[in-house]
């Protein structure tokens, strides 16, 4: 097996060393996905040329011991429908219209900046919504601990490729759950900023008011990485917040003394999220963590969590088809059917109901705000169980236990982290929900790094990198 790291900061501190150079951390993770993208479909583009020459240059620079960027040489996935000039986005549809989204996005050009090596555009459900339709020409994502499930959406090429090790981080984007979600289904960690924290221009839109781009990685660590050359206001995204950021991996060595956490095991509900055996385990591992860490931990209940869960859904339903509402009705067939099952609910949401989901949001996020006066943080399950069978998927929407768990917190706009808790019985992995304060992804950040110093669930690997292939390699 490629002794590739495979966290960021481990890479850093490697290629730091002159242990590792760049382009062999980059062909590493190529080699990866020669070996095993055809089955898992992380990828829609690769520029593997492009990448292995800026590593090369990455390189080149270390060596003439010219200033580094703070993500130098280290190999990133980006979701495609974020603009990159390597190539075209694609939104992953037969009915984009790319005339408006060329160049790269302002989140990647940041990256860039900051020295890292974009290696592919990674596969998404069509626009961001929906599940995987077996009848268009486009990668099916599988999540790398059993092929015979799917990653969850949207952010699906992503969540996969950096469980697989084909990058060692990645955007993703989150209108109802697709950065959280996928992250949590693939064991690694995944966070959806503050609305408006990472300028989102050059993404391809879902719900104007509840897109969001983010960080995906092994670890809390990395996020924070990452979210330290992501965030910050432009002028190219005019819903871009203009609020100072910080240094995100600053406080993360602190312990949790005196922190309140509260959480929500969403255990109620006219039993549809009764706790599971391995939920149950999960949580009790996480409190008596937390605990040991010197956090307070107290129980609490989401206000208004059903029926704001709910606005939120309604708001992205009516906001996507708003954006697609001509060409549905002009290309319906070529649209994915999961994209049509979801979207083509729009039309029967009328203004009144789109001013009333918005009213609800405001009373939410004001709640949410007043309950974090009094804990630092909540936590809840991502997702109510691991991976999502290809037999099934097309009920993805129907259960509470994917979006609804996730989209709460797009209505409300707070920063969340999802991080690995454990395994179901099957060996899919299960994620948490970290969300914090408005603009105050440090202390959400700072949580989930304290749970992973005294845990490795984040490390764990999939089986399938274990492959023959791959070890000759």
């Amino acid at each position: 097996m490629n002794p590739n790291p495979v966290t960021v900061h481990e890479a850093l501190l490697l290629l730091e060393s002159g242990a590792l150079s760049s382009e062999e951390l980059v062909a590493g993770a190529l080699e990866k996905a020669d070996a095993l993208d055809t089955e898992l479909g992380v990828f829609i583009s690769r520029y593997s040329e492009q990448a292995i020459a800026a590593a090369r240059d990455s390189d080149k620079a270390r060596s003439q011991g010219r200033p580094m960027g703070p993500l130098e040489g280290i190999p990133i996935g980006v979701k495609d429908i974020i603009t990159t000039k390597e190539g075209p986005t694609t939104a992953q549809s037969l009915v984009f219209d790319q005339s408006s989204f060329s160049g790269d996005a302002t989140v990647v050009a940041r990256l860039r900046a900051a020295g890292a090596v974009i290696v592919g555009k990674t596969s998404t459900m069509e626009f961001a919504i929906g599940t995987p339709d077996f009848e268009k020409p486009f990668p099916i994502p599988r999540n790398p601990w059993n092929t015979k499930t799917w990653t969850g959406g949207s952010s699906s090429g992503t969540g996969g490729g950096v469980a697989a090790e084909m990058f060692l981080a990645g955007l993703g984007t989150d209108t109802g759950g697709s950065i959280r979600i996928p992250a949590a289904t693939c064991g690694i960690t995944g966070l959806k900023p503050t609305y408006g924290r990472v300028p989102k221009d050059g993404c391809a839109p879902l719900g104007f008011s509840l897109d969001h781009i983010g960080p995906m990685a092994r670890t809390s660590y990395d996020c924070a990485l990452m979210l330290n050359v992501m965030a910050g206001h432009s002028s190219a995204d005019p819903t871009s917040a203009d609020v100072p950021t910080q240094d995100y991996t600053a406080g993360l060595g602190r312990d949790l003394t005196g922190m309140r956490v509260g959480i929500a095991r969403m255990a109620e509900r006219d039993g549809e999220f009764s706790a599971s055996s391995e939920l149950d385990a999960g949580f009790a591992e996480l409190a008596a963590a937390l605990t040991s860490l010197g956090a307070v931990v107290i129980p609490v209940t989401l206000p208004h969590y059903e029926v704001v869960a709910t606005a939120g859904l309604v708001l992205m339903i009516a906001e996507g088809y708003a954006y697609h509402r001509q060409d549905l009705q002009q290309r319906w067939s070529d649209y994915s059917q999961g994209l049509r099952e979801c979207l083509g609910m729009g039309p029967f949401y009328t203004a009144a109901d789109v001013v009333q989901a918005q009213r609800v949001r405001s009373v939410g996020r004001d709640a949410v705000g007043a309950l974090l006066e009094d804990v630092d943080v909540i936590i809840t399950p991502t997702i109510s169980a691991g991976g999502f069978d290809f037999e099934t998927v097309d009920r993805y929407w129907d259960g509470p236990s994917t979006v609804n768990l996730t989209g709460y917190w797009n209505a409300c706009g707070n920063p969340v982290l999802s991080v690995p808790f454990g395994f179901t019985a099957a060996g899919l992995p299960l994620g948490v929900q970290i969300a914090g304060r408005a603009f105050d992804e440090s202390t959400v950040l700072r949580v989930g790094h304290a749970f992973q110093t005294v845990t490795d669930h984040h490390l764990q690997r999939p089986a399938i990198l274990e492959d023959p292939v791959l070890s000759a390699g």
